[in-house]
Protein backbone atom coordinates (compact mmCIF):
# COMPACT_ATOMS: atom_id res chain seq x y z
CA UNK A 1 0.00 0.00 0.00
CA UNK A 2 2.69 2.63 1.00
CA UNK A 3 4.81 1.35 -1.55
CA UNK A 4 2.21 2.05 -4.10
CA UNK A 5 1.15 5.39 -2.45
CA UNK A 6 5.12 5.98 -2.97
CA UNK A 7 5.05 5.19 -6.86
CA UNK A 8 1.61 7.61 -7.45
CA UNK A 9 2.15 10.24 -5.01
CA UNK A 10 1.81 13.05 -7.58
CA UNK A 11 -1.82 11.76 -8.56
CA UNK A 12 -2.91 11.98 -4.57
CA UNK A 13 -1.03 15.68 -4.41
CA UNK A 14 -3.31 16.83 -7.62
CA UNK A 15 -6.12 15.86 -5.32
CA UNK A 16 -5.34 17.94 -2.83
CA UNK A 17 -7.06 21.07 -3.77
CA UNK A 18 -10.04 19.63 -4.46
CA UNK A 19 -10.25 18.10 -0.81
CA UNK A 20 -9.15 21.54 0.32
CA UNK A 21 -11.87 22.87 -1.80
CA UNK A 22 -14.50 20.49 -0.29
CA UNK A 23 -13.64 20.89 3.34
CA UNK A 24 -13.71 24.77 3.69
CA UNK A 25 -16.64 25.10 1.69
CA UNK A 26 -18.62 21.71 2.75
CA UNK A 27 -17.89 20.20 5.76
CA UNK A 28 -16.50 23.15 7.89
CA UNK A 29 -20.19 24.95 7.29
CA UNK A 30 -22.19 21.82 8.77
CA UNK A 31 -21.01 23.71 11.63
CA UNK A 32 -23.60 25.75 11.07
CA UNK A 33 -26.56 23.22 11.30
CA UNK A 34 -27.04 23.95 14.81
CA UNK A 35 -28.66 26.89 14.38
CA UNK A 36 -31.65 24.38 13.35
CA UNK A 37 -32.31 23.76 16.84
CA UNK A 38 -31.90 27.64 18.13
CA UNK A 39 -33.65 30.62 18.52
CA UNK A 40 -30.88 31.98 16.00
CA UNK A 41 -29.85 35.68 16.69
CA UNK A 42 -27.61 37.21 14.39
CA UNK A 43 -26.00 39.33 16.83
CA UNK A 44 -25.46 36.55 19.29
CA UNK A 45 -24.37 33.89 16.74
CA UNK A 46 -23.99 30.23 17.97
CA UNK A 47 -24.66 31.31 21.50
CA UNK A 48 -27.87 31.99 20.72
CA UNK A 49 -31.02 30.17 23.07
CA UNK A 50 -31.45 26.67 22.46
CA UNK A 51 -34.77 25.16 21.25
CA UNK A 52 -34.31 21.93 20.24
CA UNK A 53 -36.96 20.62 17.61
CA UNK A 54 -39.56 23.95 18.46
CA UNK A 55 -38.29 24.57 14.75
CA UNK A 56 -39.18 21.45 12.79
CA UNK A 57 -42.79 21.10 15.20
CA UNK A 58 -43.76 24.95 13.83
CA UNK A 59 -42.48 23.86 10.29
CA UNK A 60 -44.58 20.65 10.18
CA UNK A 61 -47.24 22.41 11.69
CA UNK A 62 -47.98 24.95 8.75
CA UNK A 63 -50.18 23.84 5.93
CA UNK A 64 -47.72 26.04 3.83
CA UNK A 65 -44.93 23.90 4.09
CA UNK A 66 -46.85 20.96 3.92
CA UNK A 67 -47.85 22.17 0.14
CA UNK A 68 -44.28 22.77 -0.52
CA UNK A 69 -43.08 19.33 0.27
CA UNK A 70 -46.15 17.98 -2.11
CA UNK A 71 -45.02 20.48 -5.09
CA UNK A 72 -41.70 19.66 -4.52
CA UNK A 73 -42.11 15.93 -5.03
CA UNK A 74 -45.00 16.27 -8.12
CA UNK A 75 -42.56 18.91 -9.88
CA UNK A 76 -39.52 16.60 -9.00
CA UNK A 77 -41.19 13.38 -9.95
CA UNK A 78 -42.47 14.21 -13.47
CA UNK A 79 -38.98 15.83 -14.18
CA UNK A 80 -37.42 12.56 -13.59
CA UNK A 81 -39.39 10.12 -15.48
CA UNK A 82 -39.58 12.73 -18.57
CA UNK A 83 -35.79 13.47 -17.65
CA UNK A 84 -35.28 9.44 -18.47
CA UNK A 85 -38.00 8.42 -21.47
CA UNK A 86 -37.28 11.59 -23.47
CA UNK A 87 -33.67 11.31 -24.26
CA UNK A 88 -33.98 7.22 -24.46
CA UNK A 89 -36.31 7.68 -27.22
CA UNK A 90 -34.55 10.39 -29.02
CA UNK A 91 -31.67 8.54 -28.55
CA UNK A 92 -32.77 5.78 -30.11
CA UNK A 93 -34.60 7.34 -32.93
CA UNK A 94 -31.42 9.27 -33.73
CA UNK A 95 -29.48 6.18 -33.86
CA UNK A 96 -31.87 4.92 -36.83
CA UNK A 97 -30.53 7.37 -38.46
CA UNK A 98 -28.29 6.80 -41.52
CA UNK A 99 -26.58 9.85 -42.24
CA UNK A 100 -23.74 10.39 -39.77
CA UNK A 101 -23.46 13.85 -40.71
CA UNK A 102 -27.57 14.81 -39.68
CA UNK A 103 -27.32 12.69 -36.69
CA UNK A 104 -24.27 14.89 -35.54
CA UNK A 105 -26.54 17.93 -36.50
CA UNK A 106 -29.32 16.88 -34.52
CA UNK A 107 -26.92 16.25 -31.69
CA UNK A 108 -25.64 19.82 -31.46
CA UNK A 109 -29.13 21.39 -31.81
CA UNK A 110 -30.74 19.43 -28.97
CA UNK A 111 -28.07 20.22 -26.86
CA UNK A 112 -27.39 23.76 -27.18
CA UNK A 113 -30.28 24.66 -24.12
CA UNK A 114 -28.63 22.65 -21.79
CA UNK A 115 -25.93 25.29 -21.59
CA UNK A 116 -27.78 28.56 -21.46
CA UNK A 117 -28.60 29.55 -17.64
CA UNK A 118 -32.17 29.25 -16.19
CA UNK A 119 -31.78 33.62 -16.21
CA UNK A 120 -31.64 33.77 -20.13
CA UNK A 121 -34.44 30.80 -20.37
CA UNK A 122 -36.70 32.47 -18.11
CA UNK A 123 -36.47 36.04 -20.21
CA UNK A 124 -37.37 34.05 -23.46
CA UNK A 125 -40.02 32.08 -21.58
CA UNK A 126 -41.77 35.25 -20.29
CA UNK A 127 -42.16 36.69 -24.11
CA UNK A 128 -42.65 33.41 -25.49
CA UNK A 129 -45.71 32.42 -23.27
CA UNK A 130 -47.01 35.52 -22.37
CA UNK A 131 -51.09 35.84 -23.30
CA UNK A 132 -49.71 38.23 -26.51
CA UNK A 133 -47.03 35.74 -26.88
CA UNK A 134 -46.10 33.10 -30.05
CA UNK A 135 -47.46 30.28 -28.34
CA UNK A 136 -50.89 32.09 -27.61
CA UNK A 137 -50.40 33.78 -31.23
CA UNK A 138 -50.17 30.03 -32.52
CA UNK A 139 -52.68 28.24 -30.37
CA UNK A 140 -55.46 31.24 -31.32
CA UNK A 141 -54.34 30.69 -34.49
CA UNK A 142 -55.26 26.82 -35.04
CA UNK A 143 -58.59 27.55 -32.78
CA UNK A 144 -57.30 26.63 -29.48
CA UNK A 145 -58.06 29.67 -26.17
CA UNK A 146 -55.02 31.53 -25.08
CA UNK A 147 -53.28 29.58 -21.77
CA UNK A 148 -51.82 31.72 -19.33
CA UNK A 149 -48.39 29.33 -18.54
CA UNK A 150 -46.56 31.46 -16.03
CA UNK A 151 -49.90 32.59 -13.80
CA UNK A 152 -52.52 29.38 -14.25
CA UNK A 153 -51.70 27.33 -10.71
CA UNK A 154 -53.02 24.50 -13.00
CA UNK A 155 -50.51 25.12 -16.11
CA UNK A 156 -47.71 26.37 -14.00
CA UNK A 157 -46.10 23.07 -13.02
CA UNK A 158 -46.56 20.94 -15.89
CA UNK A 159 -44.80 24.73 -18.02
CA UNK A 160 -41.82 23.80 -15.48
CA UNK A 161 -42.10 20.84 -16.11
CA UNK A 162 -42.05 20.49 -19.78
CA UNK A 163 -39.35 23.13 -20.07
CA UNK A 164 -37.07 21.62 -17.84
CA UNK A 165 -37.53 18.35 -19.78
CA UNK A 166 -36.56 20.43 -23.00
CA UNK A 167 -33.78 22.01 -21.61
CA UNK A 168 -32.12 18.83 -20.37
CA UNK A 169 -32.32 15.99 -22.53
CA UNK A 170 -29.65 17.10 -24.83
CA UNK A 171 -27.19 15.64 -22.63
CA UNK A 172 -29.32 12.41 -21.32
CA UNK A 173 -29.34 11.74 -25.43
CA UNK A 174 -25.74 12.13 -25.64
CA UNK A 175 -24.65 9.80 -22.99
CA UNK A 176 -27.76 6.91 -24.01
CA UNK A 177 -26.16 7.17 -27.73
CA UNK A 178 -22.71 6.75 -26.59
CA UNK A 179 -23.89 3.89 -24.98
CA UNK A 180 -25.43 2.83 -28.16
CA UNK A 181 -22.26 2.83 -29.91
CA UNK A 182 -21.00 0.29 -27.02
CA UNK A 183 -23.67 -2.47 -28.45
CA UNK A 184 -22.22 -5.38 -30.72
CA UNK A 185 -23.42 -5.11 -33.58
CA UNK A 186 -23.31 -9.00 -34.08
CA UNK A 187 -26.45 -9.14 -32.22
CA UNK A 188 -28.19 -7.27 -34.07
CA UNK A 189 -27.36 -9.14 -37.17
CA UNK A 190 -28.07 -12.49 -35.63
CA UNK A 191 -31.64 -11.33 -34.27
CA UNK A 192 -32.41 -10.37 -37.57
CA UNK A 193 -31.50 -13.85 -39.46
CA UNK A 194 -33.76 -15.16 -36.98
CA UNK A 195 -36.59 -12.76 -38.47
CA UNK A 196 -36.79 -10.11 -35.91
CA UNK A 197 -38.45 -7.18 -36.56
CA UNK A 198 -36.81 -3.76 -35.55
CA UNK A 199 -38.94 -3.24 -32.94
CA UNK A 200 -38.24 -6.83 -31.83
CA UNK A 201 -34.51 -5.51 -31.56
CA UNK A 202 -34.98 -2.68 -30.02
CA UNK A 203 -37.42 -4.27 -27.34
CA UNK A 204 -35.17 -7.79 -26.76
CA UNK A 205 -31.29 -6.33 -27.44
CA UNK A 206 -31.25 -2.17 -27.18
CA UNK A 207 -33.28 -1.98 -24.42
CA UNK A 208 -31.62 -4.30 -21.83
CA UNK A 209 -28.01 -3.65 -22.78
CA UNK A 210 -29.28 0.00 -21.94
CA UNK A 211 -30.99 -0.75 -18.67
CA UNK A 212 -27.26 -0.24 -16.82
CA UNK A 213 -26.73 3.15 -18.09
CA UNK A 214 -30.53 3.51 -17.80
CA UNK A 215 -30.24 2.78 -13.86
CA UNK A 216 -27.33 4.89 -13.88
CA UNK A 217 -28.67 8.18 -14.91
CA UNK A 218 -31.38 7.29 -12.26
CA UNK A 219 -29.70 6.80 -9.31
CA UNK A 220 -27.65 10.24 -9.82
CA UNK A 221 -31.09 11.69 -10.42
CA UNK A 222 -32.88 10.69 -7.58
CA UNK A 223 -29.68 12.28 -5.42
CA UNK A 224 -31.05 15.66 -6.18
CA UNK A 225 -34.72 14.92 -6.76
CA UNK A 226 -35.58 17.26 -4.04
CA UNK A 227 -33.87 20.22 -5.95
CA UNK A 228 -37.44 20.18 -8.26
CA UNK A 229 -35.14 23.16 -10.23
CA UNK A 230 -35.24 26.40 -7.92
CA UNK A 231 -33.54 28.48 -10.53
CA UNK A 232 -35.92 28.02 -13.18
CA UNK A 233 -39.14 27.91 -10.98
CA UNK A 234 -37.50 31.42 -9.04
CA UNK A 235 -37.07 33.41 -12.19
CA UNK A 236 -40.71 32.50 -13.69
CA UNK A 237 -43.07 32.18 -10.61
CA UNK A 238 -45.07 34.60 -8.82
CA UNK A 239 -47.60 34.65 -5.89
CA UNK A 240 -50.71 33.58 -8.07
CA UNK A 241 -48.54 30.28 -8.90
CA UNK A 242 -47.30 29.90 -5.09
CA UNK A 243 -50.25 27.24 -4.50
CA UNK A 244 -48.67 24.76 -6.79
CA UNK A 245 -45.48 26.12 -7.71
CA UNK A 246 -43.81 26.62 -4.90
CA UNK A 247 -41.05 24.47 -3.72
CA UNK A 248 -38.94 23.63 -0.64
CA UNK A 249 -36.05 25.71 -2.10
CA UNK A 250 -38.11 28.94 -2.97
CA UNK A 251 -39.90 28.57 0.13
CA UNK A 252 -36.69 28.46 2.50
CA UNK A 253 -35.48 31.56 0.47
CA UNK A 254 -39.00 33.51 1.03
CA UNK A 255 -38.08 32.32 4.58
CA UNK A 256 -34.79 32.36 5.83
CA UNK A 257 -33.36 35.36 3.42
CA UNK A 258 -36.48 37.38 2.99
CA UNK A 259 -38.52 37.06 6.29
CA UNK A 260 -34.66 36.80 8.28
CA UNK A 261 -36.05 33.49 9.74
CA UNK A 262 -32.80 31.79 9.52
CA UNK A 263 -33.36 28.90 12.27
CA UNK A 264 -36.25 28.31 10.27
CA UNK A 265 -34.59 28.47 6.83
CA UNK A 266 -32.22 25.74 8.57
CA UNK A 267 -34.28 23.64 9.87
CA UNK A 268 -35.91 23.14 6.07
CA UNK A 269 -32.64 22.53 4.56
CA UNK A 270 -31.58 19.96 7.34
CA UNK A 271 -34.94 18.41 6.49
CA UNK A 272 -34.48 18.30 2.72
CA UNK A 273 -30.56 17.27 3.38
CA UNK A 274 -31.82 13.99 5.02
CA UNK A 275 -34.75 12.87 3.15
CA UNK A 276 -31.94 13.60 -0.25
CA UNK A 277 -29.35 10.67 2.09
CA UNK A 278 -32.44 8.51 2.28
CA UNK A 279 -33.42 8.68 -1.82
CA UNK A 280 -29.80 8.34 -2.68
CA UNK A 281 -29.47 5.12 -0.42
CA UNK A 282 -32.55 3.30 -1.96
CA UNK A 283 -31.75 4.39 -4.72
CA UNK A 284 -28.57 2.15 -4.93
CA UNK A 285 -30.45 -0.47 -2.33
CA UNK A 286 -33.06 -0.61 -5.97
CA UNK A 287 -30.22 -0.40 -8.84
CA UNK A 288 -28.22 -3.62 -7.01
CA UNK A 289 -31.55 -5.29 -6.31
CA UNK A 290 -33.12 -4.41 -9.65
CA UNK A 291 -30.75 -4.64 -12.25
CA UNK A 292 -27.37 -5.78 -10.07
CA UNK A 293 -26.21 -2.54 -10.67
CA UNK A 294 -23.40 -1.85 -8.08
CA UNK A 295 -21.98 1.90 -8.20
CA UNK A 296 -19.55 1.07 -5.03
Amino acid sequence: MLAKFKKQWQYHLMLLPGVLLVLIFSYIPLYGVIIAFQNYNPGMGFSSPWVGLKNFQYLFSQPAFLRTIWNTFYIAFFKLIGGIVVPVVFALLLNELISNKLKRIFQTLIYIPNFLSWVIMAGVMMDLLAKNGAFNELLTAIGFPVINFLGSPKVFPWTMIISDIWKGFGFGTVVYLAALTSIDPGLYESALLDGATRWQQIRYITIPLLMPTIILMTVLALGSVLNAGFDQIFNLYSPIVYETGDIIDTYVYRLGIQQAQYSVGAAIGLFKSVVSCIMVGLSYILADKLAGYRIF
